[in-house]
């Protein structure tokens, strides 16, 4: 994705970002709206500005967050979860949002990340068009293949708009996908021990 149609406030001199706005107006017009009426004019540029958050991630390296890494924990071995993380994605089979979700847990080999640093490659990977198995599989993989700790388990649990609001349209239904790593998939305590973990934590 170009890193123009990116930036927070949209330049309606490039013409790249003339192409997008001509192309919401476009749309406005197949819906059957008049693009021209007081309430619409300045739509593509509020919706081409709103782009810039909504896919954020394309202009973001997921790796990064987890670079700086922390030795001194005192042979700190057991499962670090953080829960409850809320995200906001599009699915881009229609472009229209899941929202949920996400837990993360990992046992730690001698180093540790910091905590918000979990959250930001959740948010990197969620800011971009998504399928949520993609997503939870992505989250996954990054944390094993940066921290290499013993062990990940990713739990993503969102509503589907597409769905919610469409097609079947089943507003209440939910759609939970989990990848697990190392001690978590090869050990049922450990793996038992996460999901009462998250469990618990709605109870609070």
């Amino acid at each position: 994705m170009s890193r123009k149609l990116l930036s927070a406030e949209p330049d309606p001199q490039d013409p790249e970002i003339r192409d997008v706005l001509r192309a919401v107006r476009t749309i406005l017009s197949y819906i059957g709206e008049d693009p021209d009426r007081e309430g619409l004019k300045d739509t593509p540029r509020r919706v081409v500005k709103a782009m810039a958050e909504h896919f954020s991630g394309y202009a973001a390296d997921p790796e990064e967050p987890m670079q700086r890494t922390f030795s001194e924990i005192a042979g700190y071995d057991e499962m670090v979860l953080l829960s409850d993380m809320e995200f906001h994605s599009h699915c881009e089979h229609h472009m229209v949002p899941f929202v949920g979700k996400a837990h993360i847990a990992y046992i730690p080999d001698g180093k540790v990340v910091g905590l918000s640093k979990l959250a930001r490659v959740v948010e990197i990977f969620s800011k971009r068009l998504q399928v949520q198995e993609k997503l939870t599989a992505q989250v996954a993989d990054a944390i094993q293949r940066n921290l290499k700790p013993r062990g990940v388990a990713v739990v993503v649990q969102a509503r589907h708009y597409c769905m919610c609001y469409r097609g079947v349209q089943q507003s209440m239904a939910w759609t939970t996908t989990s990848k697990l790593t190392g001690e978590f998939l090869d050990n049922p305590a450990t793996r038992d021990e996460f999901y009462k973990l998250i469990a618990m934590k709605k109870t609070y």
